[in-house]
């Protein structure tokens, strides 16, 4: 078994069953499977999006072997197709903002490495009148954010005067 097995496990502990159906019922959604739920449709896509499964067919073989719900890829594909994203976006920014500090530093996630830089271009007054600066400058000022491992800038955010 690989290491994506603890992933599966930390999502279970990390997010009971009644918070789902909690999301469930707010949406409006109303839950008809017996076998295969919300709660199971879950974990399926959060285990088949760290293994990076290749098809419904593929996460239908692979599941048992990560203690997930046995069941055909039909089933999943119906499921997929009947319950609202909008359950799957409350339940991210859940786990998101139940990801704390600590519950980070415990799980020794790597941290990536950003370079900040800021850059002013001035010009003439006349040129950029929307963007003064001290006497007869005018100018933009550049906050750029970038992450090496992408090769390109993560953000930029621009301010004047």
């Amino acid at each position: 078994m690989n290491k994506s097995t603890t992933f599966s496990q930390l999502v279970q502990t990390a997010l009971p069953k009644e918070i789902v159906d909690s999301f469930s019922n707010s949406v409006g959604y109303r839950e008809v499977g017996r076998k295969f739920t919300v709660y199971d449709l879950f974990l399926f896509f959060a285990q088949a999006a760290s293994d990076q499964w290749k098809s419904y067919r593929e996460g239908a073989l692979r599941a048992p072997a990560y203690h997930l719900v046995k069941t055909c890829y039909s089933t999943v594909s119906k499921k997929a197709g009947d319950v609202p994203f909008g359950i799957f976006k409350q339940l991210l920014h859940y786990l998101l903002g139940h990801c704390n500090r600590q519950a980070k530093r415990k799980l020794s996630l790597p941290k990536e490495l950003l370079i900040l830089d800021s850059t002013k271009i001035t010009v003439g007054a006349g040129r950029l009148p929307w963007a003064p600066l001290k006497g007869e400058r005018a100018g933009v000022k550049l906050h750029v954010a970038y992450k090496p491992t992408q090769g390109q800038p993560h953000r930029i955010e621009e301010t004047t005067g």
